[in-house]
C-alpha cells in the first residue's frame, strides 16, 4: 500500500522592493555641487596655508610670534609642532618628494592643493572663486530648507529624540553598523540630524564668516567681525580647524555610505528614490 504524500506548503515568494522618494531636486544639486565646491575651496586653501604654514591665536602673527600650530622643515626633515608637542612628518608634511624626485618645503605636497605647483596668487583666485558659489549655494539652500518644509520634515528635531537614552541607543546602533531597515531607513535618525544641522547652519557659516574676517576691505566694512571672533589670526585658526572637522565629517559620511549600501545611497542621491531595506526577521 503506498503511503500517501506530505504536501508541501509553498515557498514564500520574497516581497518586492518598496521605493521612497527620498532626497528631492534641491537636495541632491546643492549635495553634488558642494561636493565639488568644497573639495575645491580645500586644496586651495591648502595653497594659501602653504604661503605661512603656521597659525596663531589673537590679532597678530608673523614668524617670530608664538604660534600655536606649525608646519615646517629643518634641512633634514619635515614636522608637525603642535603647542609644544613636535611630531616627525617627512615624506609627508613641510618636506616630501615631488613626482620629479625633486624634494620640496612646502608644508602641504602638491597632491593636495590646487593649483599643484606653488602659487599663492592662483590658490587666492580660486578659493575667492570657489567661495563665491559655498555662499551663493548655502544661501539658497537654507532658504529652501526654511520654505520647503525640508527643516520641518526632515531635520526637525522631536522631543522625544533629545533623550539621552534615545540618543545613546542610536550611538550603539551605529557603533555595532546596525542601520535602521523597513520605513525607519527613510528617516534621518537623531545622529544624522544633529551632523547636517551641524553642517549647514554652524560650520559652513563660519567658514563663511572666519573667511571674511580675514579680508582686509570687509575689516574696514565690518569691523565688528573682528571683535567676535578674536581677531584676523584668531579667525584664521578658526578657519583651519572647522575646515578639517568638515574633513572628517566628510570621511565618517563616506565610511557610512560604504557600510550601508553604496549603490542604493548613491542611487538615491542621484535620482532621488530610496529602495527600503527589508526589515529584521525576528532574532536576527
Amino acid at each position: 500500500m503506498a503511503e500517501a504524500e506530505t504536501p508541501v506548503a509553498p515557498a514564500k515568494s520574497a516581497a518586492p522592493p518598496v521605493r521612497v522618494y527620498r532626497h528631492r531636486l534641491p537636495i541632491r544639486i546643492w549635495h553634488w555641487v558642494n561636493a565639488a565646491t568644497l573639495l575645491v575651496l580645500l586644496m586651495s586653501g591648502l595653497m594659501i596655508f602653504n604661503a605661512h604654514p603656521r597659525l596663531y591665536w589673537g590679532d597678530y602673527g608673523a614668524n617670530f610670534d608664538r604660534a600655536w600650530l606649525v608646519i615646517g622643515s629643518t634641512p633634514d626633515n619635515g614636522y608637525l609642532r603642535l603647542g609644544d608637542y613636535r611630531i616627525d612628518t617627512t615624506g609627508v608634511l613641510g618636506r616630501w618628494t615631488d613626482a620629479e624626485g625633486e624634494e620640496k618645503t612646502w608644508a602641504f605636497p602638491g597632491w593636495a592643493t590646487i593649483p599643484t605647483s606653488y602659487s599663492l596668487a592662483d590658490g587666492r583666485r580660486w578659493h575667492l572663486l570657489f567661495a563665491w558659489v559655498l555662499s551663493i549655494g548655502l544661501t539658497l539652500y537654507m532658504l529652501w530648507t526654511l520654505v520647503g518644509g525640508h527643516l520641518r520634515k526632515d531635520l526637525h528635531v522631536r522631543g522625544a529624540e533629545w533623550s539621552p537614552r534615545h540618543i545613546w541607543h542610536d550611538v550603539k546602533e551605529h557603533a555595532r553598523l546596525r542601520f535602521p531597515r523597513g520605513e525607519a531607513a527613510a528617516r534621518y535618525g537623531i545622529l544624522q540630524k544633529l551632523s547636517y544641522i551641524g553642517v549647514i547652519f554652524v560650520a559652513l557659516p563660519l567658514m563663511i564668516a572666519t573667511g571674511l574676517t580675514m579680508s582686509p576691505g570687509m575689516n574696514a566694512a565690518w569691523p565688528w567681525l573682528l571683535d567676535v571672533l578674536g581677531g584676523r589670526q584668531s579667525a584664521r585658526s578658526i578657519h583651519f580647524i572647522t575646515a578639517w572637522a568638515l574633513v572628517a565629517f566628510f570621511l565618517v559620511h563616506i565610511a557610512m555610505v560604504l557600510l550601508a549600501g553604496p549603490v542604493n545611497e548613491l542611487r538615491s542621491m542621484a535620482t532621488g528614490w530610496f529602495r527600503l531595506p527589508p526589515e529584521r526577521e525576528e532574532g536576527a
